[in-house]
């Protein structure tokens, strides 16, 4: 019954009539009652909407009966159940020309509304974290007037990295085609996207930019960028010339460029700190690198996983993190390398000094 719907909203793209749910996402808890907008602008007159949902037993639609004519505004009521996520779509009976698109709504329900307080906090607290975490190694560099100790692989990766997840960010939020792609290819999905992802990512390449800068003014030794990682400078921009040239002849989608920048940043995120771990260990010291940005990353690291966690409890959706883990696992990993730096700076090399 539910595939049902999926043709119809495949036919729907082709007509201009209009069934319209307003809003399409709904965050409530267990046992409350939140309201959606029903619009028509089709001719018709008395027509039957049908709803389904995509999951029983998280929420309960309260209306029945609903007929529609053309220029209605009805307000429909949803209870909900249990915890999860569900999608609610609509129909007209025997009406497959009318548009049903945007006839969705997205509910989540809560086991309580304190756990979704905790989650935005959660959130805001390692938005904040990651942001600040750039400006302890700037300082530190001006402080010194050297960036010896500083690692230029990791740099020159972290730049990559952050270039590809801007674009990716930007071209999935401001790009109207890719933006259309997406919603193409996962129409019940929200776009992942938000402007706070956009505003960390730009700071974020901003910073790493800035931290270049300073390789160039201030003391640095003999330090360069090492072969290896030109190498792999070379695999990363070789793959993803060769995915532009296929999206610009049409063999895939913008989209699929994007995502294939999604790729090298996760590739990077996995690699970038074992330089400056080796780094340390072959200076047999960690002066010049700044153990601030390692505190700030770490915090928001666990803060990342706690609300990931958190939110998994709260709508009961465990899969987000088991079925997926690569967010997950990212996280944990970039937090057990901040361990292992705190490790390096206040066990191994604690009594070590470098001249400098």
């Amino acid at each position: 019954m539910f595939g049902k719907i999926v043709y119809t909203l495949l036919l729907g793209r082709l007509v201009t009539c209009n069934l319209i749910f307003k809003p399409q996402d709904v965050l409530l808890e267990i046992d409350d009652i939140v309201q959606f907008e029903v619009l028509f602008t089709s001719e018709g007159k008395n027509e039957i909407l049908q709803l389904y949902t995509s999951q029983k037993n998280i929420v309960e639609i309260l209306n029945e009966n609903v007929t529609l004519s053309k220029g209605d505004r009805k307000i429909l009521h949803i209870k909900g159940e249990n915890s999860g996520h569900v999608i609610i779509l609509g129909n007209l009976t025997k009406r497959p020309d009318v548009n049903t698109e945007e006839a969705i709504v997205r509910a989540s329900v809560g086991k309580s509304s304190v756990w979704i307080i905790l989650s935005d906090i959660t959130g805001w607290l390692y938005f904040a974290a990651w942001s600040f975490s750039f400006y302890p190694q700037i300082y530190e560099n001006w402080r010194r007037k050297s960036v010896v100790g500083l690692n230029f692989d990791f740099l020159a990766l972290n730049c990559l990295g952050f270039f590809l997840y801007s674009a990716f960010n930007i071209g999935l939020y401001a790009v109207k085609p890719i933006k259309q792609s997406f919603h193409d290819r996962y129409p019940y999905s929200v776009n992942p996207v938000q402007i706070n992802d956009i505003v960390f990512s730009l700071h974020a390449l901003v910073a790493v930019i800035a931290t270049l800068v300073q390789c160039f003014i201030y003391e640095r030794e003999n330090q360069k960028v090492s072969i290896a990682t030109k190498i792999l400078f070379g695999l990363f921009l070789g793959f993803l010339g060769i995915s532009i040239v296929l999206a610009c002849t049409s063999v895939i989608q913008p989209i699929d460029f994007l995502y294939h920048c999604s790729y090298v940043k996760l590739s990077i995120t996995f690699i970038k700190y074992i330089p400056q771990a080796y780094m340390n260990f072959r200076r047999k010291s960690t002066v010049g690198w700044s153990i601030g940005n390692i505190f700030l990353d770490l915090i928001g690291g666990i803060l990342s996983m706690l609300q990931m966690i958190i939110n998994s409890y709260n709508f009961d959706d465990w899969e987000s993190i088991f079925g997926d883990f690569t967010k997950f696992g990212l996280g944990m990993f970039s937090v057990l390398f901040d361990l292992f730096f705190m490790f390096q700076h206040y066990v191994l090399y604690k009594r070590v000094q470098v001249l400098d």
